[in-house]
């Protein structure tokens, strides 16, 4: 459906749900919902996983490090999020197996004592996930870590302890959320800014909504309203009510990316000490390697920028481990917000990424806290309490049974079947990877005519922008490069490079003036070089 209808049903209908914030969490209460039989809307400000959903470590995990601190402090409470977020954890990598993989993990140790200390806990990280385990973990020799990640710091190597956790592409998995809730008859929207509730006799009626792409400004009806905004769940509460006292503390996690050649494409690192006691990953990811995060408190603000000497702290806590990487090896960098559930005198670090449901006196419904690993738990917990409340009519949920949109239908031997129409064995494996079900989508496109790269070094094809501006509501160059494709997230350089023609192909199918184009050119080349 085109943005224009979707707008004039936005604005005609009466909905059961409106849902503040596309990214992971609201986009999984919108199909949580849809899939249900409410009718629902979701309005986004930016695009799908523009902020802290795009900007994760991409890992699928219950929380080794909550694990540790369940242990030590005997906190049952946290114990059982560790085993519900390995619940969930299969739960993701059965329904977008295009999107999500298991993924080797390996603990190097330099201490004889720490051999039993990790591997005990990482028996009991496999014992908690039950039937959803994935391969048992291991203990390595010295020998075998060197020749599973060769750029281990051999000097005084006592082995490795090695686990399987799940990883995947955050913010693909996030716009088939979106288009999965579409797909479920929910309204769905991106660049749609609420700049107002409505009420009547003190209770919410709906929000007022502004088009950011035309200015144009609309009247939403809805019985729910849910605040699913993350970062910024503050903000929309203090609309509803401004004396609101705050309910998040704002942590920063920045991660770099450096050549593929620091990982091996089927393991990564966690780095389980660093100068201040946090746990830093070193992964492969999309053909490069990634590596962070930070956890330090932060201020709310809309594109957090990455600081050089955030960039130096992940180099240094590396340096032990992989030796000595420049700063000029670092091909890109970003930095995410994580919302969590204030506590007073609480370490951000410490903060257990537990979810929270706040209902306002006037009915707004706040869902936040959590991680990536939950948002379907998180989702569903919302929706539960929206229908039990406020006496909606709902069918159960099938979230749990729900592939995403490229997942329905996948073929594991895709990638094969596109290098047999002609595609290099890269880009026939990203595509695969990338759509899913969908790939033979975008490979007839590129057939019509858009087979060539964006960027020469990289998989991504002009027939991914055609595709995202038709069937994936992409509305923006950053919408492309950055989250329909990753390029902006893994090579700085090439994103710049590719700019001029991802505008000049959106604005062949949005119809952009020589103004707007130019307008936007300029401003997808500042967003890429202030670190996205």
């Amino acid at each position: 459906m085109e943005r224009t209808q979707l707008l004039e049903r936005l604005a005609s209908e009466t909905f059961d749900l409106l849902v503040i914030g596309g990214g992971a969490t609201g986009a999984g209460v919108a199909l949580e919902a849809a899939s249900r039989g409410l009718k629902t809307a979701l309005v986004e400000r930016y695009d799908f996983a523009e902020g802290t959903s795009s900007r994760s470590t991409k890992l699928i995990h219950g929380g080794v490090r909550y694990l540790e601190l369940a242990i030590k402090t005997f906190d049952k409470v946290q114990l059982n999020l560790v085993r519900d977020a390995l619940h969930e954890r299969a739960i993701m990598l059965r329904n977008a197996p295009h999107l999500a993989r298991p993924l080797w993990l390996l603990t190097p140790l330099y201490r004889v004592w720490e051999v039993p200390y990790y591997y005990t806990g990482l028996k009991l990280y496999d014992l908690l996930a039950g039937r959803a385990r994935l391969q048992p973990a291991q203990y390595i020799s010295a020998k075998g870590t060197l020749e599973r990640f060769p750029l281990v710091n051999p000097e005084g190597l006592k082995g490795s302890v090695a686990y399987q956790d799940g990883q995947f592409d955050d913010a693909r998995f996030n716009v088939e959320l979106a288009l999965t809730a579409a797909q479920q008859g929910a309204v769905v929207l991106n660049h749609l800014e609420v700049i107002g509730l409505l009420k009547q006799n003190g209770r919410l009626s709906g929000a007022a909504v502004k088009d950011r792409l035309s200015a144009k400004e609309i009247q939403v009806s809805a019985r729910v309203i849910v605040n699913a905004t993350g970062p910024f769940s503050d903000r929309i509460r203090h609309l509803d009510d401004p004396e609101a006292p705050p309910l998040l503390k704002a942590s920063s996690g920045i991660h770099i990316v450096l050549d593929k050649k620091y990982s091996p494409s089927d393991a990564g690192l966690l780095i389980p000490k660093t100068e201040d006691g946090r746990v830093v990953f070193v992964l492969p990811w999309l053909g490069g390697t990634l590596v962070g995060t930070t956890d330090d408190p932060a201020t709310v603000v809309d594109h957090p920028r990455v600081t050089e000497e955030e960039i130096g702290y992940v180099l240094r806590q590396v340096r032990p481990y992989l030796g000595d990487i420049p700063r000029e090896a670092v091909r890109a960098s970003w930095s995410g917000l994580r919302p969590l559930i204030a506590r007073p005198e609480a370490d951000t670090a410490r903060l257990a990424r537990d979810h929270l449901i706040q209902e306002s006196a006037s009915g707004l419904l706040t869902l936040t806290g959590g991680k990536w690993t939950t948002y379907r738990k998180m989702a569903l917990d919302l929706v539960n309490y929206a229908v039990k409340k406020f006496g909606l009519a709902a069918g159960e949920s099938r979230t749990e049974q729900t592939p995403l949109v490229g997942g329905q239908g996948f073929s594991a031997d895709g990638a094969k079947k596109l290098e047999q129409m002609g595609f290099s064995q890269d880009v026939a494996e990203h595509l695969h990877r990338a759509y899913g079900a969908r790939a033979q989508a975008v490979a007839q496109l590129a057939a019509e005519g858009y087979g060539n790269r964006l960027a020469v070094a990289w998989p991504y094809l002009e027939a991914e922008v055609i595709y995202a501006v038709r069937h994936e509501m992409a509305c923006t160059p950053l919408d492309v490069l950055a989250r329909r494709t990753r390029l902006a997230f893994l090579d700085t350089s090439a994103a710049l490079g590719a700019v001029p023609r991802v505008v000049e192909l959106m604005g062949r199918e949005l119809g952009w003036n020589p103004d707007k184009a130019a307008l936007e050119l300029a401003n997808a080349k500042s967003r890429i070089l202030e670190a996205i």
